[in-house]
């Protein structure tokens, strides 16, 4: 099971929402916002920018932000999709 960083509360918080760790299988957070999920974000088979800054160190972690970032800003774009909470609270 993904153990939630402490970076991602703190996103999650500026965000207006709740994260809990996910019930589905493969994923590693569910969001909340008002007591209803809204989405399970993370893939438990890929890292995010908690788990690269803890395991290789900061300045890997926002090199892999960055081309993160250059992947996904076409998803991230629909406020309260997947894409959008997962650009937001794990990277």
């Amino acid at each position: 099971m993904y153990k939630i960083k402490k970076y991602s509360f703190d996103r999650a918080r500026e965000l207006g929402v709740t994260i809990k760790p996910s019930t589905r299988k493969l994923k590693k957070i569910d969001v909340f916002k008002n007591d209803k999920k809204v989405a399970s974000i993370g893939d438990t088979r890929y890292s995010d920018f908690p788990t690269f800054t803890i395991e290789k160190g900061k300045k890997y972690a926002e090199e892999r932000r960055r081309l993160y970032r250059i992947r996904h800003t076409r998803n991230s774009k629909k406020v309260g999709s997947p894409g959008y909470y997962a650009f937001r609270i794990l990277w």
